[in-house]
């Protein structure tokens, strides 16, 4: 909610600071580089001490940070910069260990539910973030309260984990009681197990074109709106001094939120049902997911000039479409990882998707649109055109991330059996002389994997 909060009031803020395009993307790219870098270092710790007291530590230096952001002068944007950097350790504290808490709490279909719960607070946080940072600069006349709102949240939020989330053992639902539990290996072992898992990275880049998307349309969407209709002549231009118009950020808000909520669900419920006759249901609704949003993107963008109404329209359909993929992913990961390297993998996960997703693209968005409006002389028309053309540039991506999921779809199933037999302890990992076995080939003996001849 705080990231989108800030996207609410963007304009506000580049009047400010008196900042463009390209340095208001870097708002949204310095905190995801922050949350990337971090994201590891809680997966490593999130595999190995307790989960509960390090979202808390992690919420509550977030909380802190946001509000301090929010007394900053017009004339130390750096500082501003610098805040939201910090804020990524609370983010970072959260969504790589969350997931896994669910995780060993519950199993099939039932984690699946689960998982959609937590997912929806992704599109309904951001849509919350909107209009609460829209609807608070109205009520106070100042954009900076807007900033003032999400630390309470997350004071609440520390006390709720503090008392009432308990600690599970990890993977101890997936397995049988009589057996060991699980010990992690190495954080290098971790890596390379990984690395090896093709179901794991191919969905990994099949999310980030995810992140990338949502990304760019997060911190641009509201805006390029706003200068839509400034084209249609539909409401005045924001100039310096005047309070920008928010009715934008409140409907895209609006919208973020219900196609959030409907697109999370409809995915788990169409996954649920298929993957009975159709074990590689998952990937496949991913990727009908991205493949379906792209056209729909492209075209509320090419319409932006002729109607705002048929642009709203068109960014609800991809929306939806979008939001399908956010809680299967992570069900996916869940059940091709096992339950010691599963923070592990939502940290590298988190470092791909944003690595190649989200940290840079807002930036992105931003420096394609200011090149572009070098070529044309300065008018309001030709702010809205750069950034709409700038912008074609996620439904291009939304489809290569299709594709990335397709792929995913080959490797599933086996990924997912190995995940299960290493829980059952039925499969250990070849070391290097290890848990190998003896199989004869043209009269001879020969050491290989038990992995590499599992049926």
């Amino acid at each position: 909610m705080d990231r989108f909060t800030v996207a609410g009031v963007l304009p506000d803020i580049e009047q400010f600071f008196n900042i463009g395009d390209s340095s208001s993307g870097l708002i949204q790219t310095v905190f995801i580089s922050s949350y990337m870098v971090l994201a590891p270092v809680f997966g490593y710790l999130g595999d190995r001490y307790n989960r509960k007291y390090l979202m808390c530590g992690g919420i509550a230096f977030w909380s802190l940070v946001t509000l301090g952001s929010s007394f900053i002068p017009g004339e130390h944007f750096w500082l501003l910069l610098l805040t939201r950097g910090l804020v990524g350790v609370g983010e970072a504290s959260y969504s790589t260990i969350a997931p896994t808490l669910i995780a060993d709490l519950f199993v099939a279909d039932q984690r699946s539910r689960m998982l959609s719960i937590f997912y929806f607070a992704i599109p309904v946080g951001s849509g919350l973030g909107y209009i609460a940072g829209s609807k608070v600069k109205d009520m106070a006349g100042d954009w900076h309260w807007a900033l003032r709102v999400t630390p309470g949240l997350g004071v609440v939020a520390v006390l709720l984990l503090f008392l009432v989330v308990r600690e599970p053992p990890r993977g101890a639902v997936e397995r049988h009681s009589d057996l060991p539990p699980l010990n992690p290996t190495s954080w290098w072992a971790d890596l390379r197990a990984l690395a090896r898992n093709p179901s794991f990275v191919l969905s990994s880049l099949g999310f980030t074109a995810v992140a990338f998307v949502t990304g760019s349309l997060a911190l641009w969407a509201p805006a390029f709106l706003l200068r839509s209709r400034v084209v249609l002549g539909e409401t005045p231009p924001c100039l310096p001094g005047d309070s920008c118009s928010s009715s934008d950020s409140l409907i895209f808000g609006l919208i973020t939120c219900l196609t959030g909520v409907l697109g999370v669900g409809l995915g788990v419920e169409i996954s649920r049902r298929l993957r009975h006759s159709n074990p590689r249901a998952d990937p496949l609704v991913c990727a009908a997911g991205l493949l379906g949003s792209a056209p729909f993107l492209f075209l509320s963008l090419a319409c932006a000039r002729g109607s705002i109404v048929a642009t709203y329209i068109f960014i609800f359909v991809g929306e939806t479409l979008l939001s399908m993929n956010w809680a299967i992913v992570a069900d996916i990961l869940l059940y091709v990882v096992i339950p010691t390297r599963r923070s592990t993998a939502e940290a590298f996960q988190i470092v791909l998707s944003h690595l190649l997703g989200d940290a840079g693209s807002p930036y992105l968005i931003g420096l394609i649109s200011d090149r572009l409006r070098r070529n044309w002389p300065p008018s309001f028309l030709s702010e809205f055109r750069a950034l709409q053309f700038s912008l074609m540039l996620c439904a291009f991506v939304g489809a290569l991330g299709g594709a990335a999921f397709l792929g995913t779809a080959i490797f599933i199933e086996g990924d997912r059996r190995r995940a299960q037999l290493h829980v059952q302890g039925l499969l250990h990992e070849a070391g290097p002389t290890d848990d190998q076995i003896v199989v004869p080939q043209r009269g001879r003996s020969t050491r290989v994997p038990v992995a590499s001849v599992l049926i």
